[in-house]
């Protein structure tokens, strides 16, 4: 089903490289949190024009990144940007619900779960993290290019979900993968 209020992957992707571009600029955040957002986004609900699966990593704000006001972003956050079932369910959501017609897998350099799995082999919970990254990168030491790898992962297995396939073919779904320098706030998307 098209959602009506939905935005094509091809401007989607353009407002999310505009509102970089502002960002690298700002000093506070440039996104819409006003009353009025708040109630529209209340009353008319909800119609991100982006999916962005990110790093829980306190230094990575993808409204901030973006410039994305509330509402235009739909926000799913876990250490290492790594994907199970939870996180394909979110994004099959927003993409068939709320009508999102983009998904960004943002990585980001120097993060600590890519490091864990590069570096050392931890006990708990974090080990499912960790196993999963080091499915991605097998025995790659650099950061950047486990960081890039990690992220190919995640693009690879969204597009080899069944019922993300079925809304690209559709309805113009696209899945793109990021990397935010922590450096310089820069954003390079890896298409």
């Amino acid at each position: 089903m098209e959602h009506p209020l939905s935005v094509p992957a091809k401007h989607a992707l353009e407002m999310l490289k505009q509102g970089n571009e502002q960002y690298l600029n700002a000093t506070v955040s440039q996104g819409d949190i006003s009353l009025s957002a708040r109630q529209h986004t209340y009353l008319e609900k909800q119609h991100p024009y982006a999916i962005v699966v990110t790093c829980s990593d306190s230094r990575v704000i993808p409204e901030s990144i973006f410039s994305a006001g509330i509402g235009e972003l739909f926000v799913i956050r876990v250490a290492g940007n790594v994907l199970d079932d939870h996180q394909l369910g979110s994004i099959e959501y927003a993409a068939s619900h709320l009508g999102s017609r983009i998904i960004v897998i943002l990585g980001h350099t120097f993060c600590g779960a890519v490091d864990a799995a590069i570096n050392s082999d931890p006990e708990g919970y974090i080990k499912f993290i960790t196993d999963e990254i080091k499915k991605a990168i097998g025995t790659e030491t650099d950061d950047y290019k486990a960081c890039c790898l990690n992220v190919e992962r995640s693009v690879f297995i969204i597009e080899n979900s069944l019922d993300i396939q079925h809304i690209e073919e559709e309805q113009g779904l696209a899945v793109v993968g990021a990397v935010y320098h922590l450096d310089s706030g820069k954003v390079e998307f890896l298409v």
